[in-house]
């Protein structure tokens, strides 16, 4: 449920002010207030909804600015995590990320946007767990957790999925050439790729 709400939120058909009527999204997706109601938290946690005490939540104004600054310090951070992987990936690690990312190419050719953005946030893990550091591990999920909606969004357009698998490559090239340099640029760019494709999802405002 996150999920489908904040899709409506980043794509438009939840405009910014909205009012988010618990009863009525329980309705609409056939489910209890309960569940509404966790969801709207965490799409609180997100930047997507906000809530005064006692009123109703609304949607949020994502600007670009502020969407902006959340890629940038993803692009660091997938940077560290992508060099970092170079050096210190096992053999079956690195195997098993060439395999995954092989298998994706499928997807592109299908057109099937779902089963692909499915295919990045494993991909994307991946290359965090090879960084091989808890920390930068905590901090990248969380950042990524915030930027999720937007990334899955970039699919939508066209051309978009072949690209990304290009972008992919070149990581996975650098990591299994054990080329840290080359590996933390093709992902700082990757994610500044992604990020001026889904700046189209932002609203406009300071």
């Amino acid at each position: 449920m996150v999920r489908s709400i904040a899709d409506l939120i980043v794509t438009g058909d939840l405009v910014p002010g909205e009012k988010l009527d618990e009863v009525s999204l329980a309705a609409r997706f056939e489910v209890s207030r309960t569940p509404v109601r966790e969801a709207l938290r965490e799409l609180g946690a997100m930047g997507l909804v906000g809530r005064e005490p006692n009123r109703s939540a609304v949607v949020t104004n994502v600007t670009g600015s502020y969407l902006n600054s959340m890629f940038e310090a993803m692009a660091e951070l997938e940077g560290v995590c992508a060099r970092l992987a170079a050096d210190r990936m096992t053999a079956e690690e690195r195997a098993m990320l060439e395999r995954d990312h092989r298998s994706s190419e499928q997807w592109v050719l299908a057109g099937a946007e779902e089963d692909y953005a499915a295919h990045n946030t494993d991909f994307h893990t991946r290359l965090y767990r090879g960084a091989h550091n808890d920390h930068i591990f905590e901090m990248v999920t969380q950042t990524r957790a915030r930027l999720s909606p937007f990334r899955r969004a970039q699919f939508r357009l066209p051309g978009r999925l072949a690209r990304s698998f290009a972008e992919h490559e070149r990581i996975v090239q650098a990591i299994l050439n054990r080329d840290a340099i080359a590996a933390g640029q093709a992902a700082h760019s990757h994610v500044e790729i992604v990020s001026g494709a889904s700046a189209v999802f932002a609203h406009p405002g300071e």
